[in-house]
């Protein structure tokens, strides 16, 4: 494995236990540059994962807590009228940095959610008739709790397909937790150090993009995705009552790049199924939209992946 990923998962596991699918979909977002959602209950490290990244890297970061009195203006900015002279000016909001936290994102109604639409796909900005470049690397790490429904949204399947993946994040185990309470009752958690500078982190990424895909696995990754939208061609008629719409053509295309960064993290210079089959759930889970009866049946996406992957022939 690269050195400076290692230095990286060296340093968040200073302040961060365990959950290492999380720390690696969050390392896969950032060599892909592409958005990631964590759903988990209260108490995960889910922020202080976010945080700890950005301070191995020495990226901006800023932390956006989503409510339901939250405005568009609130996130992106907004112009001002400068009374001195005259005129207005633009002041620009939290999404002008390198990683945004958007924390508790589903507790935002969909006209703030549909302000970072923008942003998330081209990486710009618009605030009156002036738009503005974002600074690279911008990554929306959004977080949300999965449990309480009061006061809470469902994303727009738009802003849901914009996320390269949804990483769900479960309980530590026993042994992990038990290490939690230590830490934190003897206040033995270390400072982050910064490892990486913003070149180290091209230069990996370069390198994890660089990574070989042989023909046959990317002819792999697209019968995946096509095989949610027409189950009964690969022998799964029973499925097609509970999808409603399969994955987009961003499925094909994240999950392409995120298998060469999970292959890259594993130090890996070819992309194998195995990566495919292990980052399946993550890319496509938040994009296959069920229909009523799936939902009547308590049918999850991920139940539908789990047949999808042993349906589809391997290469």
């Amino acid at each position: 494995m690269n050195q400076i990923i290692t230095a990286i998962k060296q340093e968040i596991g200073k302040v961060v236990v365990g959950q290492e699918k999380m720390v690696e979909g969050l390392l896969a977002g950032l060599l892909c540059r592409g958005h990631i959602l964590l759903e988990g209950v209260p108490g995960l490290a889910k922020t202080t994962t976010v945080n700890a990244l950005a301070k191995t890297l020495g990226l901006n970061f800023k932390r956006v807590q989503f409510t339901p009195d939250l405005l568009p203006s609130d996130i992106i900015g907004t112009e001002i009228y400068d009374p001195t002279n005259n005129s207005f000016k633009i002041k620009k909001g939290p999404v002008f940095t390198n990683l945004l936290l958007a924390d508790e994102i589903n507790r935002a109604p969909a006209k703030v959610q549909s302000a970072l639409l923008e942003v998330m796909q081209e990486r710009q900005v618009t605030i009156g008739d002036d738009s503005f470049k974002i600074d690279l690397p911008f990554l929306v790490m959004a977080t949300q709790n999965p449990v309480e429904q009061e006061g809470a949204y469902e994303l727009p399947e738009a802003q849901l397909d914009r996320f390269m993946m949804k990483v769900v994040v479960g309980y530590n185990t026993k042994a992990e937790e038990l290490e939690i309470a230590r830490r934190v009752a003897n206040d033995s958690f270390e400072t982050i150090s910064q490892v990486a500078s913003l070149d180290d982190l091209n230069t990996i990424r370069k390198e994890a993009m660089a990574v070989h895909i042989d023909e046959e696995v990317e002819k792999y990754i697209v019968e995946l995705v096509y095989a949610t939208r027409n189950p009964h061609l690969y022998g799964l008629e029973e499925l097609a009552k509970y999808i409603e719409f399969g994955a987009s053509p961003r499925a094909t295309i994240d999950m392409y790049k995120a298998s060469r960064a999970i292959a890259y993290l594993k130090g890996q210079d070819f992309v194998s199924p195995i990566e495919i089959a292990y980052i399946a759930k993550e890319v496509l889970r938040h994009r296959i939209i069920l229909s009523y009866e799936a939902q009547a049946e308590g049918i999850t996406q991920d139940q539908i992946i789990s047949k999808v992957l042993s349906a589809v022939p391997i290469p």
